[in-house]
């Protein structure tokens, strides 16, 4: 049972979400003779002085713990308002409380924004848990014969008497595939994910899930003729988003990079603001840095610039740290210099917009070009993919990795295997040579993220993937963590979900034609940005881990996946491993992704799984 002094730890664990306050509450719930426990630590963005949590209003019966941001909560307060609701404050907590006690469980359909929240309703004695569409927000359950459990991260759950860090071997074995752990599974045994666009509804002791929001890509759009005005339409709807999620009463700023998602945030939001706080982030190797296109971008518009270096010992001193504070392995590089980006804004804001998602919604990644190539490379005969073109391209330098990765996976005649080796470490037989672990032969399954309508393009098909998969489970799953992390908020124009369901009603050409990535975005983007910015090369955050494991860090990789204290070594065959090391430690082939995921694992293992 949990109790006031469990419910104050778990709050504790979190406090970095939320340092402007915390509240509690319970309530009885007589059908089955337990207690609810409600509690919240806050970051105050709008109604800093007010709104505070758990909100509670006696009379509806209702208590609401909230984490989010709602953006159209102004137009919802005018709607509730005119059908009589009493709503005191300019708050989104308190909109959102209406909305519930006005539409029940179908508030969510009525929400524009990004959420996790928890509302008991005392007179129906239910518990409404819901996460948003895309998943920006986390939200993680734990079930047992005593009740159900949750939490904004994971950390909180295991400061409750009874639930152990013990490791879900599946969740390791999907990890080696993917570099992150697919949804609703996580590392931990008994602690799973509650997926995006779906609630949970706990009602007198049983839980039972509910699906109300597909990412759109999953439906089969008829073809659609050409529309003349979609740039003017596209721009227009993803001013708007910028416009509703620069609503904050506390000062805001916005990540740079200097490429075109991120340039297109910082002009729209130049449109509604004249003075916008920048945050950039670079590194010493000139080749992987971004900084001086971020200074172009921010000269031409004007904003207050701020920029920030880092080095490979700030990957080494601080890479554990982030490892605990997104309790899960480090799946990509960039977290680490996207958390000290969030720790310098920190200084002088409190929430961020970002250009997160353009690339899963517009189509912005090499493999959506590829892709479209697949059906008729493997028309051709086996033995030349195989035996001639493959080889031939592994043998490649490292600068031609886009065409080594692009000929590896265009062989892989399972798409649904495909898509996730895009992105991914392992191939099966790569795993099985590399790992002992053998978990029933489980490989990629025909579920979820695989069941967008089958007559779908190759290109929507792909993107519902990384909608559906990517995007929450890593890197939204990143930039939540890395940023609360630093006690901000970082916001999402691209995954507004509206304007992500006018894309998807587009002909494909209007996101990938030819060999043009985010047709529409750049586009869009010769109103708003210099032409040096729209047709500059894309790096992203890009570290420079295979030269740092080469070079700096080899002695610290060595440590974890060869050293006598290595735990996750008894998961992999040692000559295998040994071999993967040599290879990219001597030169011969570029091993990065894959070693920096078994890094990370080890850091895991030895904050959570000693045992």
């Amino acid at each position: 049972m949990l109790s006031t002094r469990t419910l104050e730890s778990m709050l504790e664990a979190i406090a970095h979400r939320g340092p402007d306050g915390q509240g509690t509450c319970s309530f009885p719930c007589v059908s089955t003779g337990q207690q609810v426990f409600l509690g919240h630590r806050r970051l105050a963005i709008i109604d800093p002085e007010g709104a505070h949590q758990p909100m509670c209003d006696a009379d509806a019966g209702l208590a609401l713990t909230f984490n989010g941001e709602i953006y159209n909560f102004r137009e919802l307060r005018e709607e509730l308002s005119s059908l009589g609701y009493i709503i005191k404050r300019d708050s989104d907590t308190e909109v959102l409380l209406r909305a519930y006690q006005h539409w029940g469980s179908d508030v969510v359909r009525h929400l524009r924004g990004m959420f996790a929240f928890a509302m008991w309703d005392a007179r129906n004695e239910r518990l409404f848990l819901a996460r948003d569409r895309f998943g920006e927000k986390p939200l993680y359950l734990y079930e047992d014969g005593s009740g159900l459990y949750f939490a904004s991260e994971i950390k909180a759950l295991l400061r409750i008497p009874g639930i152990t860090a013990s490791v879900n071997l599946q969740a390791v074995w999907e990890y080696l595939s993917y570099r992150y752990v697919p949804g609703p599974k996580t590392l931990f045994s008994g602690i799973r994910k509650l997926m995006p666009g779906t609630v949970a509804i706990w009602e007198r002791g049983k839980l039972k899930e509910e699906r109300y929001w597909s990412a759109p890509d999953r439906s089969l759009r008829p073809f659609q003729q050409p529309q003349p005005d979609a740039i003017e339409n596209f721009l227009s709807r993803l001013d708007q988003a910028v416009k509703l999620q620069m609503v904050s009463d506390v000062p805001f700023g916005a990540f740079l990079s200097g490429g075109l998602d991120s340039s297109t945030i910082v002009a729209l939001m130049s449109r509604h603001n004249s003075t916008v706080k920048t945050f950039s982030v670079g590194f010493g190797e000139d080749s992987y840095s971004e900084l001086g296109y971020a200074a172009e971008v921010a000269q031409h518009f004007g904003t207050e610039h701020h920029e920030l270096v880092v080095t490979d010992r700030d990957l080494v001193d601080k890479l554990p740290r982030l490892v605990s504070f997104r309790d899960a392995p480090v799946a990509e590089p960039s977290d680490i210099p996207i958390y000290m980006l969030a720790c310098e804004a920190a200084r002088s804001v409190k929430m961020v917009l970002t250009g997160e998602g353009s690339d899963e919604i517009l189509g912005g990644y090499p493999k959506h070009i590829v892709e479209r190539f697949a059906q008729g490379y493997q028309v051709l005969p086996g033995y030349v993919r195989h035996r001639l073109i493959e080889p031939l391209a592994h043998a490649l330098p490292y600068q031609f990795r886009r065409i080594k990765t692009a000929v590896t996976n265009l062989n892989i005649e399972d798409w649904r295997e495909r898509y996730v080796r895009w992105f991914g470490a392992l191939n099966p037989s790569e795993r099985d040579r590399l790992s002992v672990l053998r978990m029933n032969g489980t490989t990629v399954g025909d579920a979820p993220p695989f069941d967008a309508d089958p007559q779908n393009s190759p290109l929507r098909r792909m993107l519902y993937f990384d909608q559906s998969s990517w995007l929450p489970d890593n890197l939204l799953e990143r930039g939540d963590r890395m940023t609360m992390a630093a006690s901000i908020e970082a916001r999402v124009p691209f995954l507004d979900h509206e304007l992500a369901a006018f894309a998807s009603s587009l002909p494909d050409h209007y996101r990938v034609r030819g060999m043009r990535s985010k047709w529409i975005l750049r586009e869009a983007g010769k109103q708003l940005l210099p032409e040096r910015i729209l047709t500059r090369p894309k790096v992203g955050f890009r570290v420079p881990v295979n030269r740092w494991f080469r070079g700096e860090m080899r002695e610290y990789l060595l440590d974890h996946l060869q050293g006598g204290s290595s735990i996750t070594r008894a998961y992999f065959d040692p000559q295998a491993l040994d071999r993967v090391l040599a290879e990219h430690l001597d030169g011969r082939q570029n091993h990065e992704k894959l070693l920096w995921a078994l890094l990370n694992l080890e850091i895991w293992h030895r904050q959570y799984a000693r045992a």
